[in-house]
């Protein structure tokens, strides 16, 4: 017997202990009497009687354990991103808008306004010089005639027409959007206090507040947004912007009779913001005792209570840790009832497929919309004002799309897939799921085939001259660092990657990162200050697709600097997100750039909208700026008896619907 199965058996075993002391009492047995009656003509019969006692009514649970392996760093919504953060907060916040199945669903808003419906309008509206627009590549600015050779020209889109054309004064028709949200009405916080349009307008300011640390991406796309009156408000656009996603420009509301009593930097630590936030949603937080857990009790303003809703009196989430076995065990010995994706289960995919099959705990294994990927280092920071080995610059391996297809064609993903993952996930071909809307099914496909990469490489001139075993070119060696995170499933997928990478003649050295460093903004990060020459790790896909990941405008670099591209030779290249840059592989393709933009400036239902997406799906297949590798699992653990327990694969959390949550004599 193998030491996991014996494992196995003994966590079994453990759990059995448990939950036999836990086990509830027998139904009694039907009893079986004899009595003396008077029936009238036969007096002293003997009459024999079965009587059944009255059962003990099953005790309802009233307590649900959530057991995670990380521990929120703040539950302020604007001071902090982790998945566990927002796992809390789906139990203090409903809503307000959900993000289901690659596609949004309202909460507290009677409904997601639409062009269709009349709740969305575009106007058109004059502008002039002077006036701020958002201008045809979707950046905001302020209209202004190019009075010299060192001023770009401002380029935009008149209401009418899909060109761009320069801005050359005076007054011009620019399209504007008019979006209006209606809350449900009777909305309250969990402290009684009525929940009105004012408290989103409130969200709203503090978000575009400097010292909120949260994206001001919508916020600088912004004219105005008002509450129209205590369930209505009103957003409307800069003249110029198109926004695909116009329909959730709501800001969650947050409570203006609590928080208004500080600045918006003191909110940041303040304790009724960051530690006990108050919400509308089915629970409302009790204690947070760091390092332990957050304890809550069900919130009886909650505005579906008279649903029976939620199902649990209390709620608890425990910081367990990410250590597999214990938290395995945990479910099976009934001291949790939900192990949630940020407890390191992803090592143990093959155990919990055996605990499921034997009855002792569901398992939940969804690809979602993160995906694991190999990005190239194609404009490494040494490039950037012109490439010269001899400078000591590093060798310019990837600016040939040749040799980055060739690169796709050694790495034997499929195996990563069926052994790392036992099959539960896929091989992407684009930043896009096959699930998705939009993916485009006909992009460009690499399967492994080291022959044919072989074929590429020596196309791009890499050829294996002196017999080693290894390609090189004008003397270098095709040898490369391989770098990620020290996560115990990227250290697994790596080793397979290299293998067959080595297999097609390119020498490989794996070097691992502490996820802070890895992931630590540039200059001085390996990943976002372009030190790398291949790089893993994963991006959040979400409903919308993400093309603009890969746009020249987010190459990290100094704000003040330029560079020039080791792909086109175009040079006097600018940073325009400086160094929050997300395109940390360099790439740039002014067509790409052309494409995406126009995607993401489309609407749902305008022909462009779809065909810009397919198209920039198809130049990213190509060009290949990275390799997708696969669809990261949500993977999680529950009692076998859970019910209401949905993991969706565009929901952040899978507490999305945890009002909803129930086990034993609680599910229907």
């Amino acid at each position: 017997m193998s030491k996991k199965l014996m494992y196995i058996l003994g966590l079994l075993v453990i759990a059995s202990m448990v939950l036999a002391a836990c086990a509830p009492a027998a139904t009694p047995e039907k009893v079986v009497e004899t009595v003396i009656v008077t029936v009238e003509g036969k007096p002293g019969e003997t009459v024999v009687q079965v009587v059944t006692p009255t059962p003990e009514p099953v005790a309802m649970p009233d307590t649900l354990v959530i057991c995670m392996g990380q521990e929120p760093e703040t539950l302020y919504p604007y001071g902090g991103s982790m998945l566990a953060m927002s796992s809390v907060l789906e139990s203090v916040y409903d809503g307000p808008i959900d993000a289901r199945s690659f596609d949004y669903q309202a909460v507290i808003l009677e409904k997601l306004p639409s062009l269709a419906d009349g709740d969305a309008v575009i106007q058109q509206v004059t502008v002039k010089e002077g006036d701020k627009v958002v201008d045809a590549d979707g950046n905001p600015v302020e209209l202004q005639v190019t009075s010299d050779t060192f001023t770009q020209t401002i380029m935009i889109k008149p209401s009418g027409s899909t060109e761009a054309v320069p801005y050359e004064g005076g007054e011009v028709t620019l399209d504007q959007m008019v979006v209006t949200f209606k809350m449900l009405p009777d909305l309250k916080w969990s402290d009684g206090e009525p929940l009105t349009a004012a408290d989103s307008v409130y969200s709203f300011n503090l978000a575009a507040d400097p010292d909120t640390p949260s994206s001001k991406y919508a916020i600088e796309r912004t004219a105005s947004y008002e509450a129209l009156d205590e369930v209505t408000l009103q957003w409307t656009g800069l003249p110029g912007y198109k926004d695909a996603t116009y329909f959730i420009n709501f800001w969650t509301p947050y409570p203006e009779h609590l928080w208004s009593q500080y600045t918006a930097a003191e909110l940041v630590e303040a304790e009724e913001s960051s530690l006990r936030p108050t919400g509308w949603g089915p629970y409302v937080i009790d204690e947070w005792v760091k390092g332990d857990h957050i304890s809550l009790h069900k919130n009886p303003n909650y505005f579906r209570a008279d649903e029976g809703l939620p199902k649990f009196d209390n709620l608890v989430y425990r910081f367990v840790g990410e250590n597999s076995n214990a938290n395995i065990a945990a479910v099976l010995s009934g001291e949790c009832d939900i192990v949630d994706q940020t407890s390191g289960l992803d090592d143990q995919s093959e155990l919990l497929l055996e605990l499921q099959g034997s009855g002792q705990l569901q398992a939940t294994f969804v690809t979602g919309t993160v995906w694991e990927h190999v990005d190239f280092g194609i404009q490494n920071i040494s490039y950037d004002d012109g490439y010269d080995v001899a400078a000591g610059d590093r060798y310019d391996f990837f600016s040939d799309v040749k040799v980055r297809q060739a690169f796709a064609m050694c790495m034997d993903r499929q195996q990563v897939v069926d052994t790392v993952l036992y099959g539960q996930s896929i091989v992407l071909d684009t930043y896009l799921p096959p699930q998705h809307p939009l993916f485009n099914a006909n992009v460009k496909h690499y399967d492994y085939d080291p022959e044919a990469a072989k074929a590429l490489f020596a196309e791009a001139g890499w050829t294996d001259s002196d017999g080693d075993g290894y390609l090189d070119k004008d003397g270098q060696v095709l040898e490369v660092a391989y770098e990620t995170t020290s996560a115990a499933l990227r250290q697994s997928v790596t080793e397979i990657i290299a293998q067959s990478l080595e297999g097609c003649g390119v020498k490989v050295n794996l070097n691992y990162y502490p996820a802070g460093e890895w992931f630590a903004d540039g200059p001085d990060g390996k990943l976002f200050g372009r030190l790398f020459d291949l790089g893993e790790f994963a991006w959040l896909t979400g409903v919308e697709p993400p093309c603009d990941l890969y746009i020249t405008d987010q190459v990290p670099g100094p704000e003040d600097g330029t560079w020039t591209s080791i792909m086109t030779g175009e040079s006097g290249l600018t940073f325009p997100s400086g160094w929050g840059g997300q395109n940390e592989t360099g790439y740039h393709n002014p067509e790409y750039d052309t494409t995406c933009k126009a995607a993401l400036q489309s609407l749902p239902g305008q022909p462009s909208y779809s065909e810009m997406h397919l198209k920039t799906q198809e130049i990213f297949a190509n060009d290949l700026p990275v390799v997708p590798l696969f669809l990261r699992l949500k993977l999680a653990a529950t009692r076998p008896d859970m019910c209401g327990f949905i993991m969706d694969p565009t929901a952040n959390s899978e507490m999305w619907n945890i009002e909803e949550f129930g086990f034993g004599p609680l599910c229907p």
